[in-house]
């Protein structure tokens, strides 16, 4: 029978090796690690394990580093249950003993006492992490002067952003929910209630959204019956913006799997969309649109707060691969736009290729974000772009990372 907590670590350990030898996102790669566990209480631990130690690398190996005397491979087992266990120890408050009692038995042998030996090394010296993860050197280099506050901002974990179905009732819900709203329409919570749970919820007064990800569609403001274009819809958060605002969408997606989910909080809020399965580089609308939205496919470096794997898995060439993606899809989106249609191309990435790289060379009128459209202590560009990361609105929770543009045909 296993030990009670050796099967989250167990679980954790194959989490590590999918996001740092394969390249895998922890969120993919959860199903077939966890699977076959029971307690959805383990899922939840095996992924905190491994997105705290993931979030801390550098500085965890670091630690461990210290502690030998010549340097563990970077791909070696017991480094990777060493980070495991240090992470448990230093940020989920998991005892010394319990550490050693629920990792050491994914080893054997040497490595065992090696870690073990370690660990003991570390706990005796009362180790402690710096204030702020440090990055990687190659996202040091991408991010430049950002780095710092970025960094900062990823110790705190984010709270919960719910988006409202009736922006008039911002202050009912606020006040429902216990939340603080930093815009009409937006409510923020600490985490830890299962979403489900939620006043709100089962009524469809609601959805689960990022401040920064609602952006882009309140860009569009009200739609009064216009048809709009929500490209990449899935999983739907914008198209139920959208629909909220009185558009006519149309929400296009490719994975089927995806779509059944934007349907289902269809379903869930009352609200009304074409839902369309189909590639936006083969796809043709039969009529222009007033309004396009291109939340564009991304390296989504934008949100490490929650996805610390993109730290790690992320380099030059997903970069480019996805530049030269978004170059395609937004070539084919201005040519669906009507006569003073606008335009929004978005992404939730840090990389500047993927941003202004991509805003640069799109042919339409620039349509300048102003400040009255943002939450307060969120300003445009002096190019009248958005750019959003996690250093903005940290005093109240933060913001993950974006790049937003808009256009107005003529």
């Amino acid at each position: 029978m296993d030990i009670p907590g050796l099967p989250a670590r167990r679980a954790a350990l194959r989490l590590l090796d999918a996001v740092l030898r394969r390249g895998e996102t922890l969120d993919i790669a959860l199903h077939a690690a966890t699977q076959g566990m029971a307690s959805s209480s383990d899922r939840a631990l095996a992924r905190a394990l491994a997105s705290e130690a993931l979030r801390w690398l550098v500085d965890l190996d670091a630690l461990i580093d210290s502690a030998t005397r010549l340097p563990l491979p970077e791909d070696a087992k017991p480094r990777s249950v060493l980070r495991l266990m240090l992470a448990g120890w230093l940020r989920l408050d998991t005892p010394p003993h319990a550490v050693i009692a629920t990792a050491l038995p994914l080893l054997s042998g040497g490595p065992r006492r090696l870690a073990h030996g370690v660990f003991s090394a570390l706990v005796k010296r009362e180790v402690r992490l710096p204030e702020a993860p440090t990055l990687p050197d190659t996202v040091v280099q991408r991010w430049g002067e950002r780095s710092a506050g970025i960094a900062a901002a990823l110790a705190v974990p984010p709270l919960l952003d719910l988006s409202l179905r009736d922006a008039g009732e911002t202050a009912l819900w606020a006040e429902r929910l216990s939340g603080v709203s930093l815009i009409p329409g937006h409510i923020r919570l600490p985490r830890g209630e299962a979403v489900e749970r939620l006043a709100g919820f089962a009524e469809g007064a609601w959805w689960v959204q990022d401040l920064a990800a609602s952006l882009p569609a309140r860009l569009l403001g009200s739609g009064g019956g216009r048809r709009a274009l929500d490209l990449c819809a899935a999983p739907g958060g914008k198209t139920l913006q959208l629909a909220a605002a009185g558009w006519q969408v149309t929400a296009l997606d490719s994975s089927p799997r995806r779509l059944d989910q934007l349907r289902a909080n269809l379903q869930r809020t009352g609200l009304t969309a074409e839902v369309v399965t189909g590639d936006a580089l083969e796809w043709t609308p039969s009529a222009p649109y007033d309004a396009i939205l291109l939340d564009a496919p991304c390296t989504a470096t934008g949100t490490c707060r929650r996805h610390p794997d993109v730290l790690h898995r992320i380099g030059p060439r997903q970069i480019a691969e996805m530049a030269e993606l978004q170059a395609r899809l937004l070539v084919r989106a201005a040519e669906w736009l009507a006569p003073g249609g606008r335009l929004i191309y978005a992404v939730c990435s840090l990389e500047s290729v993927e941003g202004e790289g991509q805003a640069v060379k799109v042919a339409l009128p620039i349509e300048p974000i102003r400040v009255g459209e943002l939450p307060q202590g969120v300003e445009p560009t002096s190019q009248g772009w958005l750019h959003t990361d996690p250093r903005l609105l940290a005093s109240v929770g933060g913001l993950d990372g974006f790049f937003i543009a808009r256009w107005r045909q003529a």
